[in-house]
């Protein structure tokens, strides 16, 4: 069997007995998402790492508030859903999974990005929305393949200019945070899709200031012409 999906209103940890599929390849423990429901489960086990074929694991809607340092072993992992938890940190080894391309941690209680996450070089899709986030490590320059990230309702104050080396990014959704400026070189994200509706690049619900709204609604252009007219103040 390559693929489970283990469900129930009550559930409440792993049967053991799914430690012992080593061929699984996808696990999902997650409700169903059109039916608002919320498991119960606390604890991913630590056997987790017996799983050494995983490549997708849909843990969201539970109450996690832990993962197990063992996550690290699962180097096949290349798609991992942790939203709606209670996860307020991750381990380090999260790290090691060189092959993951796509992290959900929306709805969580990170206070952070975790450094560890900086160094998913394959990562292309990373939501980090709803937490409480409020620094981003400059270290997030080597997510260079990164295509999406979603940051809005969280408690950021201010962008590394890091950020703006990200030159994949396709969509990035800062909204409803406390971001008054941005980076100079914000202007550099050219592959922002601007044109339909500027969605895929969200300021809304930040006090911001630099530059004014209205001058992000133009696009990459319109940003790096403002900071270029005030250099010349």
């Amino acid at each position: 069997k390559k693929k489970l999906k283990i469900s129930g209103r009550e559930l409440v940890s792993v049967p053991t007995q799914v430690f012992g599929l080593d061929q699984l390849q996808v696990l999902e423990m997650s409700p169903e998402r059109e039916s608002c429901l919320r498991y119960r489960m606390e604890l991913l086990p630590k056997d987790i790492s017996r799983l050494r074929n995983l490549t997708c694991l849909y843990v969201d809607s539970n109450n996690l508030k832990k993962i197990p340092a063992e996550i690290g072993t699962l180097s096949c992992l290349e798609r991992l859903t942790l939203s709606n938890n209670s996860l307020s940190s991750l381990p380090a080894e999260i790290g090691a999974l060189q092959r993951l391309h796509s992290l959900h941690l929306a709805n969580n209680s990170l206070t952070e990005l975790p450094a560890p996450l900086c160094q998913l070089r394959s990562l292309t899709f990373l939501d980090v929305s709803d937490n409480r986030i409020s620094t981003i490590s400059p270290s997030i320059r080597h997510l260079e393949k990164l295509e999406t990230l979603l940051l809005l309702f969280n408690a950021l104050e201010s962008l590394p200019e890091d950020v703006c080396l990200l030159r994949n990014l396709c969509t990035l959704w800062l909204g409803n945070n406390h971001l008054q400026s941005l980076p100079v070189a914000f202007g550099e994200l050219v592959n922002l899709d601007w044109g339909y509706n500027y969605c895929s690049c969200n300021f809304e619900g930040n006090p911001l200031e630099s530059p004014p709204p209205e001058v992000c609604s133009r696009g990459p252009e319109g940003i790096r012409d403002y900071f270029l007219s005030l250099d010349r103040i």
